[in-house]
């Protein structure tokens, strides 16, 4: 189970790394061609929009069925584990969610870097006629 953690850790540092270098300003051709790169690479990495929904419902499922240790009967050991899962769970839960946000927000920038692009040679034609 921490292998899907771990991946799912890589991906979304690859994402905010994306994002990161889709919005840093570069010149016009390199943004170009970051751009058209990335787009081809989002369609087959949509696989961690499924992947990301499917943690989150495993996470889910565990919480509901989690052994609760609120009362005076459990030992300090168990309860610092009970708290720790609790923790963990929440991590995961906000890492699940932002690999999510981050591929909307990537496809998003590239969207509408293609639209400024199709825009700007629209503009172009209109000043060559």
């Amino acid at each position: 189970m921490a292998l899907q953690w771990m991946i799912l850790t890589y991906v979304v540092a690859a994402e905010a790394a994306i994002a990161v270098l889709l919005t840093l300003p570069a010149p016009r051709l390199l943004k170009n061609r970051l751009v058209s790169l990335v787009s081809l690479i989002l369609q087959p990495a949509l696989f961690i929009v499924p992947f990301a929904g499917f943690q989150i419902l495993d996470l889910y499922w565990k919480n509901e069925h989690r052994l609760m240790c609120t009362s005076e009967v459990c030992t300090a050991a168990e309860r610092d584990r009970y708290e720790k899962s609790l923790y963990k769970a929440q991590r995961n839960v906000i890492l699940c969610a932002s690999a999510c946000l981050l591929y909307w927000s990537i496809y998003r920038i590239c969207k509408y870097q293609k639209d400024i692009q199709s825009l700007e040679e629209v503009e172009k034609r209109s000043k060559e006629q």
